[in-house]
């Protein structure tokens, strides 16, 4: 977990789970392989998973290596920005301050609601017809 190798931590949105390591580096983001704004494709998704390495002040010291599995890309961003914020947090106690402020170690729990029986969806009801 720690040492020369660097830090991990797990970070989860939604169906998303994001497996990230920081690595002593120069700054470079590779998800599944990829840079980073190749893979999310968009600018607010990109600056989503810069924030915990932006409030700590370390967004040219590490490395970031991921793997993204599940979910859409929204999902997948902020569980890059979740798994970061923890590795952060292994490699220097000190981050769990700065991070929890921001709210960047809390897990956002808020997930699709299930199908419920007699419903179109969860919660959308059959359409009335009065004739």
């Amino acid at each position: 977990m720690a040492g020369e190798q660097g830090y991990y931590g797990t970070g989860k949105r939604k169906g998303a789970v994001a497996k990230v390591w920081l690595l002593p580096g120069s700054g470079e983001i590779t998800v599944n392989d990829l840079p980073v704004a190749a893979y999310l494709h968009r600018h607010t998704l990109t600056e989503l998973v810069l924030q915990p390495l932006r409030a700590t002040g370390t967004l040219d010291q590490y490395d970031v290596k991921a793997v993204v599995l599940g979910g859409g890309k929204v999902g997948q961003a902020g569980a890059l920005r979740h798994g970061i914020a923890k590795a952060l947090v292994a490699g220097n106690e000190e981050f769990r301050g700065v991070l929890r402020e921001g709210g960047l170690l809390t897990r956002d729990p808020r997930v699709k609601e299930r199908k419920h029986a007699g419903f179109r969806k969860a919660r959308r009801g059959k359409q009335f017809s009065k004739r």
